[in-house]
């Protein structure tokens, strides 16, 4: 399963230079674990991170400019952070499974005369089999709409790694000669895009000469950002099985569908487990309404008549979708979630916050986990190296540090003291 070891955001609101986890050039800073949470104050921008990995998913989907200007973001102008005229900046350090090469993704945004946001520069790159220091190869390197792409798995020579890449334009030219475009089973590729709104990983990970950015564009377009309420996982859609639950979850009991369908073995022992977990509820079932719609059913241990999703109460709904996620037999490689706790008793929230580390670290490779929270109780069952503490300073702009970065923190949490607690006591601000 792929996992993302680091990233980096620049520019983004208040998130003027915030690097969390590993890059390509901090090799001695410890990745991001499995299981990541990001805490911190009203403010400190937790809903800024949350939604730079949604702005980056939609710059995927729908390109740059409709991006900004998706899910109330307001436009680049109301993105790029107050007083600064640089780019919008995003770095990426992922792989796509333990043994595979590390790859770095990088992405700037800017905008033209008429304020009107695009592609500037965009860039793949690895280092290759054994090289162990040194800069990483650009397989995909592109400036307005152009640049080359290695084709199939070539890395080019040294030269073309360890070049300085200061004037862009030169580069680009040199590799167009090199590249050979009118040469048969050439190893390069000059690319020119149509649009320099929309981003090259999305047009070239569709063709197969390209598998390196294939990689990677599966990878983004297997992110789930859940934006999870309780209202819309009460309607009742067509019914008609879907694999994925959406990012709002009015699609809860088409899943359901799908997983009564496509699993039909492992469905009942699924629900089983799901039903185990939620008080009160002994069974868990999918009904076709007359007219072809869906209603999911819910049987109480106390009562002979099931309740249905429209009786059921926001926290049961919740959890069950969460759940139901974790059980998909093809798990997305990242999940997002923002503040899972709404909604749900203080007491559910610990046994949550292990539910996705045991998916996460399964033999098997779960999802990669990246939630925000301000609820001591989740954060109780982390460790510090999962907990990672978001701060505004006196500039306007947020930090960011690992609370596994305090060592009076770490010794406390191995004497027992829960690390939610500690964050309660305020042992986990800036002192």
């Amino acid at each position: 399963m792929a996992k993302i070891d680091g990233f980096r955001i620049r520019n983004y609101r208040v998130l003027q230079d915030v690097t969390i986890g590993k890059l390509w050039n901090t090799q001695k800073v410890d990745p991001l674990s499995s299981m990541t949470a990001v805490i911190g104050k009203n403010g400190s921008g937790k809903s800024t991170l949350f939604d730079a990995f949604g702005f980056l998913a939609d710059c995927f989907k729908f390109g740059v400019e409709e991006a900004c200007d998706r899910s109330g973001r307001g436009g680049f102008h109301r993105l790029r952070s107050q007083g600064v005229t640089d780019p919008i900046e995003f770095e990426i350090y992922y792989k796509e499974d333990g043994k595979t090469r590390l790859i770095t993704y990088e992405l700037t945004i800017d905008a033209d005369e008429s304020g009107r946001p695009f592609v500037l520069y965009e860039r793949l790159r690895q280092r290759r089999k054994g090289q162990k220091h040194g800069r990483p190869f650009s397989f995909l390197i592109l400036k307005n709409g152009e640049g080359v792409a290695w084709k199939w798995e070539a890395e080019g020579t040294k030269e073309d790694a360890d070049r300085p890449e200061l004037n862009m334009q030169q580069l680009l030219f040199d590799l167009k000669e090199k590249s050979g475009e009118n040469k048969e089973g050439s190893e390069t590729e000059f690319i020119e895009l149509e649009d320099n709104r929309k981003l090259g990983i999305a047009t070239l990970g569709s063709l197969k000469q390209h598998p390196r950015i294939s990689a990677f564009r599966r990878f983004i377009e297997g992110w789930y950002l859940s934006y999870f309420t309780p209202d819309a996982a009460r309607s009742l859609p067509l019914a008609g099985p879907q694999k994925h639950l959406n990012v709002h979850g009015d699609n809860l009991g088409n899943v359901v569908q799908f997983m009564e369908r496509e699993h039909k073995s492992q469905f009942q022992k699924i629900l089983d487990r799901i039903a185990d977990k939620i008080p009160g509820v002994k069974q868990i079932a999918s009904e076709k309404t007359p007219d072809n719609r869906l209603l999911l059913k819910f049987n109480d241990s106390a009562f002979t008549d099931p309740f249905y999703a429209q009786q059921m109460s926001d926290g049961t709904l919740k959890v069950f979708a969460y759940l139901l996620m974790l059980e998909n037999p093809t798990p997305p490689p990242f999940v997002c979630i923002e503040e899972p706790e709404n909604g749900l008793y203080h007491k559910l929230l610990g046994t949550l916050a292990n539910e996705f580390r045991e998916h996460a670290t399964g033999r098997k490779g779960g999802s990669q986990f990246f939630v925000t929270t301000h609820q001591p109780y989740f954060v109780d069952g982390l460790s510090p190296e999962e907990t990672w503490i978001l701060e505004k300073g006196e500039d306007g702009f947020s930090t960011i540090r690992r609370a596994s970065e305090d060592s009076l923190v770490v010794s406390m949490v191995n004497e027992g003291l829960p690390l939610g607690g500690l964050w309660f006591s305020d042992y986990l601000d800036a002192r």
